[in-house]
């Protein structure tokens, strides 16, 4: 890269290229995170994190060939399938998940996508969650036509429908749905007036030029992501992705400082993960601009830092929880 660091700190574009991401991905770690703090304050609370709470309501036996993903049919992994949870099951543990600070509760299926008959069981979960005082966010996979509208009506405030990583990568993952087919759906979910929540997986062996390309994804998408979950590789025997040479934590907290810096106001959540990154590695991060976490002891279907110690962290960072 030519640019110098004044230049590149000073962008501001109205549409980001994957050079001008991966000139900021290249500076100095110092003055990639002080660019991003800066940005960072001028829209959030710096001293504060959303707790999102995060339930598998249905586990395993998905069609697709996702390759980082034990849910998978076609993978021999430790998971066992689990059918719907009931009602009663949900609700009690939204309620659990609000007692212990959490502000948004997100509910996962294991789908393609949802069947016509899902849907009447997912509304009413996300009707009674609802009306516990949490805001609701649910990811089940692609949508058809109608569907969006349906969830929107339940009082759904954010779909969940991550792009996992830059198209030109996108075909070394996955290979049972294409990148137009996620598009698709996070349009739907746009017409019907929900917030988005969109995101990505790094540590799957992509280069910094698709770490690169999958944030210039999200930030040119009209308007980028309300939320962006920012997963780091959660390796699972059985899958085609274990055994990929793990990200360097660096290379990590510079991609959540590249999402800030180029999506100003969106929530970015340290998602995926943070179960092997160490209390420093985590204080990095949230000063490179991340402001949302996954709260509780289980994410969809691995492991999450317990509530004490996230609750630890935070009084150790004089950080507070929304």
């Amino acid at each position: 890269m030519n640019q110098s660091v004044s230049d590149v700190i000073s962008i501001k574009p109205s549409a980001w290229t994957v050079a001008q991401i991966e000139a900021l991905l290249d500076l100095p770690f110092g003055d990639l995170i002080h660019r991003a703090q800066l940005i960072h304050r001028q829209y959030h609370d710096a001293n504060a994190v959303q707790l999102s709470t995060l339930i598998s309501v249905k586990t395993g036996g998905c069609p697709e060939d996702c390759g980082y993903c034990p849910q998978a049919a076609r993978y021999h992994t430790s998971l066992e399938d689990q059918e719907m949870l009931s009602l009663t099951e949900v609700i009690d543990t939204a309620r659990a998940a609000k007692a212990q600070g959490a502000s948004r509760f997100c509910m996962g299926a294991a789908w393609r996508g949802p069947k016509q008959r899902d849907i009447g069981k997912i509304s009413e979960m996300i009707s009674s969650v609802k009306a516990l005082g949490l805001e609701t966010c649910a990811t089940l996979g692609m949508l058809k036509q109608g569907q969006a509208e349906q969830l929107r009506q339940a009082g759904l405030d954010y779909y969940n429908h991550n792009l996992d990583t830059a198209p030109e990568f996108y075909g070394e993952v996955i290979t049972t749905r294409d990148y137009q087919d996620r598009l698709d759906t996070l349009e739907q979910v746009r017409a019907a007036g929900m917030n988005v929540c969109c995101g990505g997986i790094v540590g799957m062996g992509e280069s910094r030029q698709a770490r690169a390309g999958l944030i210039a994804q999200l930030a040119n998408l009209k308007p980028y992501p309300e939320s962006v979950p920012i997963n780091n590789l959660v390796q699972v025997a059985g899958t085609p992705l274990h055994g990929t040479e793990a990200l360097d934590h660096f290379e990590f907290v510079r991609t959540i400082a590249a999402a800030r810096i180029t999506m100003p106001k969106a929530m970015v959540r340290l998602s995926a993960g943070r179960q092997e990154m160490s209390e420093a590695v985590q204080a990095l991060c949230f000063l490179a601009g991340a402001n949302s976490i996954f709260y509780g002891e289980k994410l969809l279907t691995t492991g999450n830092p317990e509530s004490q110690r996230d609750d630890n962290l935070f009084k150790k960072l004089g950080i507070r929880s929304i």
